[in-house]
């Protein structure tokens, strides 16, 4: 948890940003896994941990835009809860710790959300994504629950949107805390990934990682040797000598922010010639992409200079023909990039994607595209200072695609299919580095992870 104050200012400035009403946000309560005393692993709403910072299930808040009361609901601890949970602090004094003198037992939003409503006063709320939640704004507001995101307040979500956007130094260094365990997650992965291991033994002990450094898993973990499939997380598969791993994996930070690397490993510590090439264009490409990332290009340019990267690189190979220019403008090498560069990191892996990921990627000057590939670019618009991206460019051999595009007869300028089937049993590679956008162009967060031939091979043969 921040500083008393970070909570305030941060509440004092959204409310700056709104004219009337209030505002209401909603925490998320216990997930049931199969009878309500066993739940999943409790993670709070994002939103509410940004501007309220009590991570704790069945929480409400309230923020009055024109007096700037705020009041917390929610239930206090009962000797039955006591008992089973020992001691815990007051919702009154959980309050006080972020800077909230008012609270009320959860029933009472009831009673004054409908005071508000007979006032005539506008009640902004952010879109729900959990089915209990978008149960009760329709409870609360007596609206059909398929009309719920009709009341969905725009205003509130631009306000949003920009706040959470910006990351401040003390968000970038829980990043930075998130990322050290998300490093050592990695080192871990390359040191394990030997012949006859099984993809879950690894993923278990990354796991393990995570939790003992305080944290989660920010994401279930990508970790397979199909990596040709974009988010696998299937980990049955025993480790072949020869095998290319994607690992892709992040942990939280204590306070939830996230990490998001990637790292592809060659089983056995040793590349194969062919898995150099490929590797060394993704690489080239990755490297050049950091180097573009700054407050004046549109990230949608920086996506397409490192697809025309890996598109050189492809017709190097002889996998592609023709100006790299022209098969890019096209849209045929999504046939082996089918994904965008990055997106936004924070306290979402997927930052704020609840929110709309038009609204948080993309804005007037940049329209999403509809080009296959291109059009699964999460964030496409200029990033200013203190955004923080991914930037993760992957090649992968996807049968079943490359199949249906051949079938299709699609892009035969372009492609050499005849030479494309040879590569096949290759799988995927992808490498994600977490970048903050500074004033002039942008940092690369966290301490290095090996990610050139030479560091990968080193550490993968330790």
């Amino acid at each position: 948890m921040f500083e008393t104050g970070t909570y305030i200012q941060r509440r004092e400035q959204l409310r700056q940003q709104l004219e009337s009403g209030a505002v209401l946000f909603l925490g998320n309560h216990e997930s049931p896994m199969n009878y309500p005393d066993n739940p999943y692993p409790f993670r709070q709403d994002s939103s509410f941990l940004y501007y309220w910072g009590l991570d704790a299930p069945g929480l409400a808040a309230l923020l009055d835009v024109e007096s700037g009361e705020a009041i917390i609901y929610g239930a206090e601890l009962t000797l039955d809860d006591i008992i089973w949970m020992g001691p815990q602090p007051s919702l009154a004094e959980r309050a006080e710790r972020v800077g909230v003198t008012s609270t009320r037992p959860a029933e009472r939003l009831v009673e004054d959300l409908g005071r508000m409503r007979k006032q005539g006063r506008r009640v902004h709320y952010l879109p729900p994504y959990r089915a209990d939640n978008r149960l009760l704004l329709a409870q609360l507001f007596g609206v059909d629950v398929n009309r719920v995101n009709d009341g969905v307040s725009e205003s509130l979500l631009t306000a949003v949107i920009a706040q959470r956007s910006v990351k401040s130094d003390e968000e970038i260094a829980q990043i930075e805390q998130a990322l050290e365990a998300t490093r050592e997650m990695h080192l871990l992965a390359m040191r394990q990934a030997r012949p006859g291991v099984v993809e879950r033994e690894i993923v278990g002990k990354m796991t393990g990682v995570a939790i003992s450094r305080g944290g989660q898993l920010s994401f279930p973990i990508i970790f397979s040797r199909n990596g040709e499939t974009l988010h696998n997380h299937y980990y049955g598969n025993t480790l072949q000598a020869g095998d290319l791993v994607v690992c892709d994996a992040g942990a939280e930070s204590a306070w939830h922010y996230a990490g998001d690397i990637t790292r592809t490993i060659p089983v056995g510590g040793r590349f194969t010639e062919r898995q150099k090439a490929v590797y060394e264009i993704v690489l080239r490409a990755q490297q050049e992409a950091i180097a573009a990332v700054n407050p004046e290009t549109p990230f949608r340019d920086v996506h397409v200079l490192a697809s025309r990267r890996l598109a050189e690189g492809l017709v190097a190979l002889g996998l592609l023909k023709g100006e790299p220019e022209a098969i890019v403008a096209a849209g045929a090498h999504a046939l082996f990039f089918p994904h965008g560069l990055g997106h936004m990191l924070g306290l979402d892996v997927h930052d704020m994607e609840s929110l709309g990921e038009d609204r948080v990627g993309y804005d007037a000057e940049t329209r999403r595209s509809g080009q296959f590939g291109l059009r699964a670019l999460r964030f496409a618009k200029r990033p200013r200072p203190g955004y923080v991206l991914t930037v993760e460019p992957g090649l992968y051999f996807i049968p079943a695609l490359v199949e249906k595009w051949k079938r299709e007869g699609r892009f035969p300028e372009f492609i050499d299919y005849q030479k494309v089937e040879t590569y096949l049993d290759f799988g995927g590679i992808r490498i994600e580095d977490n970048v903050v956008v500074t004033e002039s162009g942008c940092r690369v967060l966290g301490s290095p992870i090996p990610k050139s031939i030479e560091e990968v091979e080193a550490q993968a043969s330790e």
